[in-house]
């Protein structure tokens, strides 16, 4: 199952869910709840917290697939505009620094890779969805860079989670560009002012269940800037694994639905090329994740 969060031309907010088989197509699910008088939020966030979402969804489609109402409540994907799976989380984004060796290495040198998870965040206004320009305020910053990652979306929150048992509070996964000032980051000598830049955390298009993949770490992960490939790995390479992330993260702090993590980027960044190679006006960034899809932005300037 595919989630996302839709817009419709009268700017009504909606679930969606991608049609199997159907790539360009989308279920309406509060269109088909309100037909079937049941109760389905408008905002994700609130499905995420609803502890019978996954049920209600699986009745629903249950109920149009024998009575063949599907039709009536499907929409093309260029009828609406996809949204960030969740537009303005209720807090930050948490993200993970030099989770993947290769990637380390580019930017410094094995020394360099971290002994324990290295956790910094996006703020929420620093999110935008798929086809969202990343502006460049380029009065601020001229080292833009890019970075392709799978996040996850917790959705049973929790503390002192352990590791064996840290899926059991994973919804989904999604697809994120943890977007980059490089010279803010090292002229701040920490990341939140150069991570969190307005339009800095593209996320998305969809959330696919946990059910849907069978092992996270076992995805293929590209990122395109226009037709060049700029970074290609495997999520199996990650040194701290998902669990591992969420047992650390929430022996400090509980995790709630909600919360997205961004569990790093493999090697091939703009800044490990020589000379590097920023982001500029015209780019345009497309991020990959097998059995997911695409997380596509163009680049403009903003000044």
């Amino acid at each position: 199952m595919k989630f996302l969060t839709g817009l419709k031309a009268d700017n009504e907010t909606f679930i969606g869910i991608a049609k199997e088989g159907h790539p360009g197509e989308v279920i309406d699910l509060n269109a088909a709840a309100t037909y079937y008088d049941m109760k389905m939020p408008t905002l994700f966030l609130e499905c995420l917290q609803s502890e019978h979402f996954i049920e209600t969804v699986q009745q629903i489609l249950a109920r149009l697939h024998d009575e063949e109402k599907e039709a009536a409540y499907t929409l093309k994907r260029e009828e609406i505009k996809v949204q960030a799976p969740i537009p303005r989380p209720t807090k930050n984004v948490f993200c993970v620094g030099k989770n993947y060796l290769d990637h380390a290495i580019e930017l410094g040198s094995a020394s360099d890779v971290p002994d324990v998870p290295m956790f910094f965040s996006k703020t929420p206004t620093s999110v935008i969805g798929t086809k969202d320009p990343i502006r460049i305020p380029t009065d601020v910053t001229s080292d833009i860079d890019y970075e392709g990652e799978l996040a996850v979306v917790i959705g049973v929150g929790g503390k002192r989670i352990k590791a064996e048992d840290a899926y059991d509070h994973v919804f989904g996964y999604t697809l994120l560009n943890d977007v980059t000032a490089r010279d803010l980051q090292s002229k701040h000598k920490q990341f939140l002012i150069g991570k969190s830049m307005d339009t800095s955390c593209p996320i998305g298009p969809v959330v696919i269940h946990k059910t849907s993949i069978p092992d996270p770490h076992d995805l293929v992960i590209t990122t395109f800037v226009n037709d060049e490939v700029r970074q290609q790995s495997s999520t199996s390479k990650m040194i701290f694994s998902i669990p591992k992330l969420i047992e650390e993260l929430s022996k400090a702090m509980t995790l709630e639905p909600g919360d997205i993590i961004a569990t790093g980027t493999p090697a091939g960044v703009g800044k490990g090329f020589d000379p590097p190679k920023y982001l500029k006006a015209g780019d345009t960034v497309t991020i990959e994740i097998e059995q997911i899809g695409k997380l596509s932005n163009p680049v403009l300037n903003d000044v």
